[in-house]
């Protein structure tokens, strides 16, 4: 709703930092205070100290935060591929064939994440196809974890596009693939590269399907946080916590400027 008065304004940004610094903003600078703090006994953190983010950059956490950068990537691509050639096709199935793909993708979204984990090692546990403590099956959870968020996305893309410019694309002698490939996958490339990054930070901050999956040698960054923290190490997960997200937030700036270079093509 549009507010015009500098009364209602003013009252619907107070709800809104009354609501959101509580909520959202505070817990943040919490864990952002945590991770320079040595304890915290009082109101506020004392004992200073920086050492944790050498810790946090270096070794088993920056080999954990190299492995969730991988397969954070690999599941998007993964994801996007699949999502959108399936948000492409199902215009071409009718309403019956949208809905069923429609049913399909939200799937596993419908459904707690650790059942998908359960799904996927019961799925990949006996040949043909094994996989179980491999890292292969860690990209394969994230994969369908994230899929439906891009098939929705691409979805409601496709709907939005003005049928002109393929029709008259189609009218000048273009073949159907040169249509797709010149015409429509360039008018839904803001939308693909929203798909991207939204993939992206599900897929870093994912932990209850990869704790049933991941093997030792390929531990995400979100494991490694919940092991600091369950072992009582608050500080250590804090400063690791800060690093996930800054990272997370680098990529998805990336993006939005990819994105935002696309809309205006």
């Amino acid at each position: 709703m549009l507010v015009h008065s500098r009364t209602g304004k003013w009252a619907t940004w107070s709800a809104f930092a009354l609501l959101f610094l509580p909520l959202f903003a505070v817990p943040l600078l919490v864990i952002l205070a945590a991770s320079f703090s040595t304890n915290w006994s009082g109101a506020l953190p004392s004992g200073p100290t920086a050492t944790r983010y050498a810790a946090a950059t270096s070794g088993d956490s920056l080999q954990a935060l190299t492995t969730s950068l991988v397969t954070a990537l690999l599941a998007s691509v993964l994801a996007l591929v699949l999502g959108g050639w399936a948000a492409l096709a199902a215009d071409s199935l009718g309403r019956r064939g949208k809905r069923f793909l429609d049913a399909l993708f939200m799937l596993p979204v419908a459904v707690p994440s650790v059942v998908v984990g359960l799904a996927v090692l019961v799925a990949f546990s006996r040949p043909p196809v094994l996989l179980n403590g491999t890292r292969w099956i860690v990209i394969i959870a994230h994969t369908v974890l994230v899929t439906a968020f891009a098939y929705q996305s691409v979805s409601a893309a496709a709907r939005r596009l003005d049928p002109m410019y393929e029709q008259a694309a189609a009218s000048l002698g273009a073949s159907p693939a040169r249509v797709l490939w010149r015409v429509r996958l360039p008018l839904l490339l803001p939308s693909l590269t929203a798909a991207a990054g939204l993939c992206f930070a599900l897929s870093m901050g994912e932990l209850s399907a990869t704790m049933m999956l991941y093997p030792p040698d390929w531990t995400p960054l979100p494991v490694q946080i919940f092991a600091a923290t369950d072992r009582g190490s608050l500080f250590t997960g804090a400063a690791l916590a800060v690093v996930l997200m800054g990272t997370t937030l680098l990529v998805l700036t990336a993006v939005s400027r990819i994105r935002t270079r696309a809309s205006y093509r």
